[in-house]
């Protein structure tokens, strides 16, 4: 019942002129749902038309159940031989963690938990960095393992059966220091390291860390592989995010009368710098910025329009005063 009334509310599903339902079906419910006429065929053509269409959604039901307890199987038996492969107990809930910066510029960090071999996407978290100078994805990492699991510590949270971060071995070393010597934790530490293309290439893992010997056409390097790339989409995602943001505000630095709370509710409304540079000065005005405010703003994101109507300018008084105007 609930389908027939999404199916029929969407503008691309043209209402036809009647619709046909099994016997078991409220009559009167389905024609609340669809303005239009419907039968309950008992016998002939229409009878078989409903039968079929009965057959196969069983069917399709069938296959979509079968996909789903498949796909279940290769994901429980992906971290049940991860578990094994490293000799820890089956990494039900595995934390990832990857640095992103250009050039040293808006450092930030991200995780992403997987719970079943499956993205938690509620338990995903974002890092700016704080304590780090430049691009130093050592102090990076140390800084953001040390918030996090001081404060899973502290606060009493639930701990990773596996971490995974996204680097060498100098990143996992760094990570095993913290958990292990600065807040005494027992948390297996694994390291994902990419070919020169960028790809999933090596599971490092140990102490000392080597590697880990992995078929690439195992479920398990499939499991890693997208954790892997879930938790760069999420760190780039965020740095260009925060990259964005902070380009906006530096444009924007120095006018006099917009602060943080202006500035905000101008991206807010606008969405982006450019459509700020397009918008009229009543435009802005409208988003609650003085029109002092919103002249000024114009003025700094469109130092070309200055120009070019002090140019017009300079023409009109030049063809005003043509007759009487000389070089010396």
């Amino acid at each position: 019942m609930t389908y027939v009334g999404q199916f029929y509310q969407e503008k691309s599903h043209l209402v036809p002129n009647e619709v046909l339902i099994p016997q078991d079906i409220d009559e009167e419910a389905v024609k609340a749902l669809v303005d239009t006429k419907i039968l309950k065929p008992q016998r002939g053509e229409k009878k078989q038309l409903v039968n079929l269409a009965i057959k196969n959604a069983r069917v399709s039901l069938e296959q979509k159940f079968n996909l789903l307890e498949k796909s279940v199987e290769k994901t429980q038996g992906a971290i049940e031989n991860l578990g094994r492969l490293l000799q820890i107990p089956t990494p039900v809930r595995i934390e990832s963690f990857d640095n992103s910066n250009i050039m040293g510029t808006s450092p930030v960090s991200a995780m992403v938990v997987f719970v079943n071999g499956k993205p938690s996407k509620k338990d995903y978290r974002k890092y700016k960095i704080k304590t780090v100078v430049g691009p130093d994805d050592y102090a990076s990492m140390r800084e953001v393992i040390r918030r996090r699991y001081g404060r899973v510590q502290r606060d009493g949270l639930t701990p990773p059966d596996l971490i995974v971060i996204d680097g060498g071995q100098g990143q996992v070393n760094i990570a095993k220091q913290v958990i292990q010597e600065e807040l005494g934790l027992d948390i297996p530490i694994a390291g994902l390291q990419k070919n020169d293309k960028h790809q999933t290439h090596e599971l490092l893992f140990g102490d000392p860390l080597e590697v880990v010997e992995l078929s690439r056409n195992s479920q398990e390097f499939f499991l890693l592989q997208r954790i892997q790339d879930e938790v760069h989409r999420f760190a780039i995602t965020f740095h260009r995010q925060l990259r964005s943001k902070n380009s906006f505000s530096s444009q924007l630095d120095g006018i006099e009368g917009l602060g943080p709370k202006r500035k905000q509710n101008l991206m807010k409304h606008f969405k982006s710098l450019t459509k700020i540079k397009e918008a009229s000065v009543d435009e802005i005005v409208e988003v609650g910025v003085p029109r002092v405010v919103a002249e000024a703003v114009q003025r700094k994101l469109n130092p070309q329009g200055e120009v070019e109507l002090a140019q017009v300018a300079e023409v009109s008084v030049d063809y005003q005063t043509e007759g009487n105007h000389h070089e010396p």
